[in-house]
């Protein structure tokens, strides 16, 4: 039977806070790398996440909010400062789509990368299921 999780949009106000929730439902007491590449770990069965499972965002919508365009423009500012220099121009790029509103937002990222892991996505074989409550 597939394990069911459930994470609190309403304790979600950033990426950080949504590694945080993801931390408390998902890899309680674990240490992990606190970004896109080492979620994307968890979610392919690393850190002791079991294979195929079910995770239900509750409040949605509120989190799909303080995860838009002014969240996803915070995130790539921290980028930009960090990134190796043959890549600026594209970070520069990205943050100037985010401030303009016509980018994939946080949000989408998530939920971009979890749906990459479930049916039809291209790491189906961990059988993640996402259920936007």
């Amino acid at each position: 039977m597939k394990s069911n999780y459930t994470i609190d949009g309403t304790r979600i106000h950033s990426l950080e806070t949504f590694y945080d929730e993801i931390s408390r439902v998902l890899i309680p007491n674990q240490r992990w790398g606190r970004n896109l590449d080492a979620f994307n770990d968890i979610l392919r069965g690393g850190f002791g996440t079991t294979e195929g499972f079910t995770l239900t965002w509750s409040n949605a919508a509120e989190s799909r909010t303080r995860l838009g365009y002014q969240e996803t423009a915070r995130q790539l500012e921290l980028r930009l400062a960090q990134c190796h220099p043959d890549n600026r121009d594209k970070v520069r790029q990205q943050l100037a789509d985010a401030r303009a509103g016509i980018c994939p937002t946080v949000f989408d990222w998530l939920v971009g990368t979890i749906r990459s892991h479930g049916p039809g996505g291209d790491e189906a074989e961990d059988d993640i299921r996402l259920m936007l409550d």
